[in-house]
Parts: structure tokens; C-alpha cells; sequence
């Protein structure tokens, strides 16, 4: 999946196998509903359509990250490099480089909940601005995820 060395926490391929099944609630907003490649992890996303649109049976990559530095995040108390990418996605970074500039869609929130559907399967959930995720698999693929920690998603066609 990913190194220590990241702030990546899962990243994966997955393919939409439903958008808005349940109807559509809002107009720029879509629930898209998507498998992975990799890992067996089932995907539930609330998106901006308007930013990012998709369509059913399209695939797309996914990471969630820490941060969206492209230096890991070392022990305790920051170092003279932590500080200068801590802004890394401000427009006034100085040519500094995220990992964002990788993707096509990001967004930033919290883990809020876990659910342990049996010992192997567990769900992690997360809020984008009301924008939620629910990432179902195996505990394995999910286990750098932190209840109550930020979170960024990004997204690339």
C-alpha cells in the first residue's frame, strides 16, 4: 500500500459501480458508490460534480493523506523543513511542490467514526465540509487512519 516514509495514508484505484442510487439530494453534489482495484475496499464519496465530474463504470485513483507534504511528518517538534512545508498548498508556497499537484480534487476533513463490522472488515468515516466518505475493507489496508484526525482526500481521473 504505502511506506513510512509518506503521509499517504491508502491509496488505490477504484472503478464507480453507482452514482446517486438513492436520488439525487442536491444539485452539485453526487454520492458515488466505487470498488477497488487492490485492496477489496468498497467506496461510498459525496463529490462536488461541478469540480470533478464522473461517470458510472469510470475509474480514478484515491489517496487519502496526513498531509499534503511531500516530506514525511518526523518525530515530535518541528524541524526548519516541516515549517516551510507546513503551507505547502498556499499560493504564495514559493514553487513548493504538495502532493495536490498530483491530484485533480482534493478536499480536506476529519476521521469522525470507525465501525468494526466483524474482526477482518472495518469502515473508517470522514467529513469533507459535510461531505461524507465511508471506506470499507479489510482493518489491514486502514489501519494509519486515526479516529479524529485530519484528513486530506484526493482524487485524479
Amino acid at each position: 500500500m504505502t511506506s513510512n516514509a509518506s503521509n499517504v495514508l491508502f491509496d488505490d484505484i477504484f472503478t464507480i459501480n453507482a452514482i446517486d442510487k438513492e436520488g439525487k439530494k442536491f444539485d452539485r453534489v453526487s454520492r458515488l458508490y466505487a470498488h477497488s482495484k487492490n485492496y477489496d475496499m468498497d467506496l461510498t464519496l459525496d463529490y462536488n460534480i461541478e469540480l470533478f465530474p464522473l461517470q458510472n463504470g469510470q475509474s480514478f485513483a484515491l489517496a487519502l493523506a496526513s498531509s499534503l507534504s511531500r516530506n514525511p511528518q518526523g518525530p515530535a517538534g518541528t524541524t526548519e523543513d516541516e515549517d516551510k512545508d507546513r503551507d505547502v498548498w498556499r499560493p504564495d508556497a514559493k514553487g513548493r511542490r504538495g502532493l495536490d499537484d498530483d491530484y485533480e480534487y482534493v478536499m480536506y476533513g476529519k476521521v469522525y467514526r470507525f465501525d468494526g463490522g466483524s474482526a477482518e472488515i472495518v469502515t473508517a468515516y470522514a467529513s469533507f465540509g459535510g461531505l461524507l466518505m465511508s471506506l470499507t475493507g479489510s482493518f489491514r489496508h486502514l489501519t494509519s487512519i486515526v479516529l479524529g484526525d485530519p484528513v486530506f482526500i484526493l482524487l485524479r481521473r
